[in-house]
């Protein structure tokens, strides 16, 4: 498969007083089109701050990202805005989901943040929201879903605008073993019928295994 997202020798540190502090460590990657990597590591080996740079939300301080052979690095904070709208999806251990809106207006929230508020994106918001079972929960607040629903409904609203690049940030930390099961075994099979990269940070050795690529971080390093 060909690499579409690589990340060459990207470092990141933190400035306190005198000191630095390198939170990684000259990292390089690729990711193939449909691929499902788990970077695992122990707390403060720097999983989350590498996913985040995956991202875009965070800069590195060295090193460089590319999207389709297309450089990432050094594009304005609006031009990255843009791209990840487009074609990343986020999945975070806490849902972000907003408690005044139903199930369904929450899918919808990226599609009208990129101006595809339209009859077709609506359908799209529904089969999403069956496909992950909750084609009846639909006009329900999400404060009335139970954790699992809640992060179901999550997965849904990153699939919307049907990115290329799925992050996902410890999805099944807050869950019981079975919900967490449920979300992880949705998210290998929309990964699949999406032609999704998926990348998700997980403590979970059993899921990890399950993954076609294991990174494991230590001390900021990629790990044999």
């Amino acid at each position: 498969m060909m690499d579409f997202y690589r990340a060459e020798n990207l470092t990141k540190t933190y400035s306190s007083g005198s000191e630095q502090l390198t939170v990684l460590n000259n990292i390089s990657l690729s990711l193939s089109k449909g691929s499902m990597t788990a970077i695992v590591g122990a707390s403060g080996s720097g999983k989350t701050t590498l996913l985040q740079i995956l991202g875009t939300l965070d800069k590195p301080t060295k090193g460089l990202l590319y999207f389709k052979d297309q450089k990432l690095t050094g594009k304005s904070d609006k031009q990255l805005a843009e791209f990840r709208n487009k074609s990343l999806g986020f999945i975070f251990q806490f849902h972000h989901l907003l408690p005044e809106f139903t199930t369904f207006e929450n899918v919808m929230i990226p599609a009208r943040i990129g101006n595809c508020n339209n009859k077709d994106t609506e359908k799209k918001a529904k089969e999403l929201l069956e496909r992950v079972e909750l084609g009846h929960r639909l006009d329900h607040k999400v404060n009335n879903l139970s954790g699992g629903e809640q992060q179901r409904t999550a997965l849904a609203r990153a699939l919307i605008l049907e990115p290329s690049l799925l992050l996902a940030d410890e999805p099944t930390g807050n869950l019981d073993s079975r919900s967490g099961d449920i979300v992880f075994s949705l998210l290998q099979e929309l990964s699949k019928e999406h032609q999704l990269s998926t990348v998700m940070v997980t403590h979970n050795k059993v899921l990890a295994a399950k993954m076609d690529k294991i990174l494991t971080l230590q001390d900021g390093e990629i790990v044999t």
